[in-house]
């Protein structure tokens, strides 16, 4: 262990577009962020690419090259969700995400099933098994809430299948996104399959007659390999951990080599427990030199096209996060931060985009800074840093 501590903060797709109800500001210009603000006068801004050109703009991709790596060693959503969930993938299976979504008038309705709770989707997940697990050669495998995992064994040359992700195509006919290429006639069955096993269950009769939206069909996407990548022991020399409530994350985290981090109350979405996050990322650092800190919700708002709600996530990302964390930093000598979201996803649109992130870099030894008083996507623009390519600022953040 090093004297030094290093954390990276991401809230999740918290960068957007300028809007024109709230005066032509982004969320994140229109937020109160003191914690953020505060750390943009002393420390300094850029731009960070976190999508490389020609690549679907997801999380997976944007926090794989925010940790550093280089994106030619990415292989895929699936396989580091896969490990998350304790899942051992040989070389040639791919791990497909395997969403619960609600289907109705064959339009896609809602890319999350209303939220369906981790009790439900267990019973949902062995009733797809029993029904057509062993028909198709695949295995389901429960993540959390609408967020699944489908795996085809032996079957390298699925990698290649083009799928859609199911919020970028919210309220919109399902046929006209199905799995497009020669490999697809399996994948495309056992979707539409679902929809006729699904909707007879108990789980969605109960749902529909409590008012909420049912689990009646399941989405395709994400696949992926087992990744080939180095451990941050091993490139840089330090112990890390990483706190998230979502599975892609922990899933690099462990092929990383960082020690995955459970929160009570960590939801991944705007009830989830923040102050929590904070205080275990600060217990961490007491026996680690690194923590990689993730907050979902600021995401989840984006896509669901709530400007009231990514204010608010922002803001309680900005005082329970950034606050609490500064508040508690103050017990070791020296520490650096690296702060961005990892990719847009602007409230109007309800997608992810590849548009570059703000971000800042914060040393508590460093007596220069930028000097710039708000951190938001155009203030970043006028920092120090230009545009720098994502998986270059842990090198940055370490000083190496």
């Amino acid at each position: 262990m090093i004297d030094k501590k290093y954390l990276i903060l991401v809230p999740d797709g918290m960068a957007d577009y300028p809007i024109k109800s709230i005066g032509n500001k982004t969320p994140l210009m229109a937020a109160n962020t003191p914690n953020m603000d505060l750390l943009s006068k002393k420390g300094l801004l850029g731009l960070a690419k976190t999508v490389p050109d020609g690549m679907e703009p997801g999380s997976d991709i944007a926090n794989f090259t925010i940790m550093g790596y280089d994106p030619k060693y990415f292989a895929g959503r699936g396989g580091l969700e896969a490990a998350s969930i304790g899942v051992t993938l040989n070389n040639n299976d791919v791990a497909f995400r395997c969403n619960f979504i609600t289907i109705k008038d064959e339009v896609l309705e809602d890319y999350s099933a209303d939220k369906i709770t981790d009790k439900e989707g267990k019973i949902l997940i062995e009733k797809l098994n029993r029904s057509i697990g062993a028909r198709y050669k695949v295995e389901f495998y429960q993540g959390k809430s609408y967020r699944n995992l489908m795996v085809v064994r032996d079957c390298p040359e699925l990698i290649q299948v083009e799928c859609t992700p199911p919020h970028n195509i919210i309220g919109r006919k399902i046929d006209d996104y199905l799995i497009k290429s020669s490999q697809s006639v399996r994948l495309n069955k056992i979707m539409l399959e679902s929809g006729s096993i699904l909707e007879k269950s108990n789980v969605n009769i109960e749902r529909i007659r409590n008012k909420k939206r049912p689990a009646n069909m399941i989405w395709l996407w994400g696949q992926g390999k087992k990744p080939d990548i180095s451990t941050y022991k091993e490139l840089y020399k330090i112990d890390g951990s990483v706190i998230t409530a979502v599975d892609l994350i922990k899933g690099l985290g462990i092929y990383a080599g960082l020690e995955i981090i459970d929160v009570p109350g960590a939801t991944g979405y705007i009830d989830s427990n923040l102050l929590n996050k904070a205080k275990y990322a600060l217990k961490s650092l007491k026996n680690k030199d690194f923590v990689f800190v993730h907050v979902e919700a600021t995401d989840e708002m984006g896509h669901e096209g709530d400007l009231e709600g990514k204010i608010k996530a922002i803001e309680r990302f900005d005082k329970e996060i950034l606050g609490e964390i500064l508040d508690g930093l103050g017990e070791f000598k020296e520490f650096s931060i690296l702060l961005l979201p990892d990719h847009p996803t602007p409230v109007e649109y309800r997608v992810h985009t590849s548009d570059p992130v703000p971000f800042i870099i914060y040393d508590s030894k460093s007596t220069v800074s930028d000097g710039i008083k708000e951190f938001n996507e155009e203030s970043a623009k006028k920092g120090s840093f230009g545009l720098v390519m994502a998986n270059k600022l842990i090198k940055l953040l370490l000083n190496r």
